[in-house]
């Protein structure tokens, strides 16, 4: 029996059965690399929000009224174990390609749409976006607790059908789970994609822009607007941020750490490094937030472009990236991330179809381990005698419920690492591991020693105490590991 198939069956069979494992076992090797973490309480960051964690999907999802509805209790549970009040974003390539029809009916066809991540190797077929989609995703926003960023189509769309699709989105799911309208996706691509000639440019985006924004607050008067949704090209953040600063919620972009898939380049190793593209992107957010005060929200992202790279996307190292890109969004005052994926997609959180069920990927396991860490605000966490062990990262958070957590991340492939953690204050201290057999591994993946349920069941197996000596709580970390931990 595989190990997932069979810690599967041991959760289900325990309820809440805990084991407890002592770490000091651990630390007879002296082959770890020695680290330091000092937790500084006094020195306060950043707050991370209920809200932030998030999933994208494609618009074409919505031709299915039966995908995002009350009765798909599987991914409803699902989305529940990464968080109660996350955010659901709906746009991806396939925005520009859902046309909205007050007066249609879904098909037998539409009913089977599974719309896994765009391509974008040529242009999706169109998709209708019925009365049903709608009114069955308010029902499955009420399941989940989620609210929604809802895409309205500007590639091929008309302001007078947006207006009318806005209407009804408002007037369905409410103003209360309602984040926000997104107008157009990845908008400095049109003019590659065959969406807007080669001259189309970020002054001629602003326009269009304009015009279905007005369109839509004659029909909509608080309808709430967030963009410009790019794919990355920063130079088009400040203009829109600036000439929109008092008509949106907050500034948006996408942001993929490698790609395209067919690439050799682009591997495991790479994925784990630091990426430069990620830091000149943080670098023209801050500016456009200190210029308009407009908050920050990565509404698009995931390993590689194109849908994914199988043997990378889809394997444990994407859990220690996903929860390591989460914080490092957080610490920089990002108020939210949204994961894209869907259907079999290479790179998807959670994968599957309402007929044959659903399932978490890898990378749902780094996404859950930031979901027990909780919301809270950020400290200063400084990592010292990291220079054999470049790829470890950790970061600290006071939770609402006043205790201390840290997130570590060993992202080296060859180096255990030996983390002596000072300035906690703490009594004792629990670890809940992130951990697979192997960093390629695709089915094995745990947090806490046991596995998610095809409901969004969870419950850890195995919590470690950490063992303290003259103060500083010593926590051994595999090579290519994650690691919770909690003080009290």
């Amino acid at each position: 029996m595989k190990r997932r198939a069979f810690l599967q069956s041991s959760l289900l069979a325990s309820g809440s059965l805990l084991l407890c494992r002592g770490g000091l076992a651990q630390m007879m090797s002296d082959s770890a690399v020695p680290v330091n973490l000092a937790i500084d309480t006094s020195q306060l960051g950043h707050t991370i929000q209920s809200n932030f964690t998030g999933l994208s999907y494609e618009q074409a999802q919505m031709g299915n009224p039966d995908f995002f509805a009350g009765t798909n209790t599987q991914l409803a549970g699902l989305m529940q174990t990464l968080g109660r009040h996350g955010v659901l974003r709906i746009g991806g390539n396939t925005s520009e390609y859902t046309f909205w029809n007050r007066n249609a009916k879904p098909t037998k066809a539409d009913m089977h749409l599974a719309a896994g991540p765009d391509k974008g190797h040529h242009a999706p077929p169109n998709v209708t976006i019925t009365p049903d989609a709608v009114r069955n995703l308010r029902d499955f926003l009420d399941r989940t607790g989620w609210t929604v960023i809802y895409g309205l189509n500007l590639g091929k769309g008309t302001p007078e059908n947006a207006a009318d699709e806005a209407a009804f989105v408002m007037e369905t799911i409410g103003q209360e789970k309602l984040v926000a309208f997104q107008v157009g996706n990845e908008p400095d691509l049109f003019n590659r994609n065959g969406l807007r000639p080669s001259t189309w440019m970020v002054d001629d985006y602003l326009q269009d822009w304009g015009r279905f924004f007005k369109a839509v607050r004659a029909r909509v008067p608080n309808a709430p607007f967030a963009g410009p949704d790019t794919a990355g090209i920063v130079s088009w953040l400040m203009p829109f941020a600036e000439k929109f600063k008092d008509d949106v919620k907050f500034i948006s972009s996408h942001y993929y750490a490698e790609g395209p898939p067919t690439n050799p380049a682009m591997t495991i190793e790479r994925l784990l490094k630091p990426n430069p593209r990620l830091e000149g992107e943080i670098a023209a957010v801050k500016q456009a937030q200190q210029a308009t005060g407009l908050p920050f929200r990565l509404t698009e992202t995931n390993s590689c472009y194109q849908g994914g790279k199988p043997g990378v996307s889809d394997t444990f190292a994407a859990a220690l990236w996903a929860g390591d890109l989460m914080y490092q969004e957080a610490s920089v005052g990002s108020i939210g991330i949204n994961f894209h994926g869907g259907g079999y997609g290479w790179y998807t959180p959670i994968a599957g179809v309402p007929e044959a069920g659903f399932l978490a990927r890898p990378e749902y396991y780094g996404m859950l381990l930031f979901a027990q860490a909780g919301p809270g605000r950020m400290v200063s966490a400084k990592l010292s005698g990291t220079e054999d062990a470049p790829l470890l990262t950790a970061y600290a958070l006071r939770g609402e419920d006043g205790q201390l957590r840290v997130a570590l991340f060993n992202k080296n492939l060859d180096k255990d690492v030996m983390v002596s953690i000072s300035g906690s204050n703490g009594l004792g201290a629990t670890v809940m591991r992130l951990e697979a057999p192997r960093v390629d591994d695709s089915t094995d993946v745990t947090f806490g020693g046991s596995v998610v349920g095809v409901d969004g069941r969870w419950l850890p197996l195995v919590e470690e105490r950490v063992p303290s000596k003259n103060g500083l709580f010593l926590l051994r970390m595999k090579k290519a590991s994650g690691a919770l931990v909690i003080f009290s």
